[in-house]
């Protein structure tokens, strides 16, 4: 396991936007907008409901946020899609965490469930990804995990079986 806290700020978070925080080449968060989340508050390789690691991030609603002007005008509301891809960021920033080396990229997920929606008048997401695997091998580097995601507190999002990857070339 590698060297890291255990949580991260937005700074932090920037820093690994630019290719800073895991070093060139290896896991690397998208940057604004696209970067989905505000601040990791808790991450780890050995906890989690299965035992092989979890994250927990969190991201501030302001009814200013790009997506609320196009999706969809006169209805605003976040796209489900960001909410999913916020939590395979996570996955793949959970790998890069670990200290393991490669470029992270989603591979699939197996089930996901919308439930609830994000609008303006949200004012903060909490996701939480619960590893089921993290493997690590000559030829492989891959994270599976089932995550959810909430909206103050009420689980609007419910994914199984997320699949991230890293890869060195």
């Amino acid at each position: 396991m590698a060297d890291y806290p255990t949580s991260f700020d937005k700074d932090d978070l920037l820093k690994c936007s630019r290719g800073e925080l895991f070093g060139e080449g290896n896991a690397q968060l998208p940057a604004p907008p696209m970067l989905m989340m505000d601040r990791i508050t808790d991450i780890s390789g050995d906890a989690g409901e299965h035992g092989k690691g979890h994250v927990v991030a969190e991201f501030d609603i302001t009814p200013d946020l790009w997506f609320f002007d196009c999706h969809f005008p006169g209805n605003p509301i976040m796209p489900g899609c960001l909410g999913l891809d916020g939590l395979w960021q996570l996955t793949g920033f959970n790998l890069g965490w670990r200290g393991w080396l490669g470029r992270g990229y989603a591979l699939g997920v197996g089930e996901v469930k919308l439930t609830g929606m994000v609008r303006p008048d949200r004012k903060m997401l909490t996701y939480k990804v619960d590893f089921t695997k993290a493997i690590q091998t000559r030829r492989l580097t891959m994270g599976v995990a089932n995550g959810i995601v909430e909206a103050d507190g009420e689980v609007i999002y419910q994914v199984t079986d997320m699949k991230v990857a890293l890869s060195e070339s």
